[in-house]
């Protein structure tokens, strides 16, 4: 595996590079928590990033989901059928995980969007890895208890709703390293914002609540952001939110906003 595609964060705590998704492992000692697993098609490169950080699959103690959408969702099923691990995710998100509904970007919505620079790239690209095939987690678990969950890094499931209902962050506080999922990204391959901010609107099932959360992360202690797309961020997490938040609010709204305080 590259040098780049696999980011060593800190101690226990490694992102690796999917094609256009990350992913998280947290391990302690022999012991893993995997944090997504990338497109169906990414299973080959979970499974090495999984070996190079020097585990087996089956020390996968636990998979959990920022969220059901294929590109995130991809070997959950796989994994947890294979080697015996639980799949979480927010009480929102289970029965997204189970496909009692699909909230995800519809090839209408692709296809009005298709004149935008790389959207036709990933489009055939998330066609190829697996972006409409049935993944659905037959037995997925809403977390067992509030705050740090015992797992492998002890993450603590932070509620971010927007791109999906269900929708979650991950704090390491001891770490200052929040895992931010889609709901604060740092790129994507249909984007030429580069650096903090949301997703192109066309991905969240509701934007609205999508930007309100970023006054989620805002409250976050920490110094790193490992994004579900894009680089590392070193920075205020709080920052990148508000950074975040300027880019997403229209022009017209921050120019009224200035007149008022002016």
């Amino acid at each position: 595996m590259r040098e780049d595609t696999l980011v060593h964060a800190a101690t226990g705590v490694h992102l690796v590079h999917g094609s256009n998704t990350n992913w998280v492992i947290l391990s302690e000692g022999d012991a893993v928590t995997l944090i997504d697993c990338g497109y169906p098609g990414d299973r080959p490169q979970v499974l090495e990033s999984l070996a190079d950080t020097g585990h087996s699959p089956e020390a996968v103690t636990a998979i959990l989901l920022t969220h059901a959408h294929n590109d995130h969702l991809g070997s959950a099923e796989y994994l947890s059928r294979a080697y015996d691990a639980p799949v979480y995710a927010h009480e929102a998100e289970v029965p997204h995980a189970r496909r009692e509904f699909l909230h995800q970007v519809s090839v209408g919505q692709v296809l009005r969007n298709s004149w935008r620079p790389g959207v036709l790239p990933w489009a055939v690209h998330a066609l190829r890895s697996g972006g409409t095939r049935d993944v659905r987690v037959e037995e997925p678990q809403p977390f067992p208890a509030e705050g740090a969950l015992d797992l492998p890094g002890h993450p603590v499931p932070v509620h971010t709703p927007g791109h999906t209902a269900g929708h979650c962050a991950y704090h390491l506080p001891g770490a200052g390293i929040v895992i931010s999922g889609d709901g604060l990204v740092t790129g994507h391959p249909t984007s030429r914002t580069r650096g903090p901010g949301l997703l192109p609107a066309m991905f969240d099932t509701d934007r609205e609540r999508t930007r309100d959360s970023l006054s989620v992360y805002e409250k976050l202690a920490g110094d790193m952001l490992l994004p579900g797309h894009g680089p590392v961020h070193h920075g205020s997490v709080s920052a990148a939110a508000r950074t975040a938040r300027e880019r997403a609010t229209p022009a017209r709204q921050r120019s009224s906003a200035v007149r008022v305080r002016a």
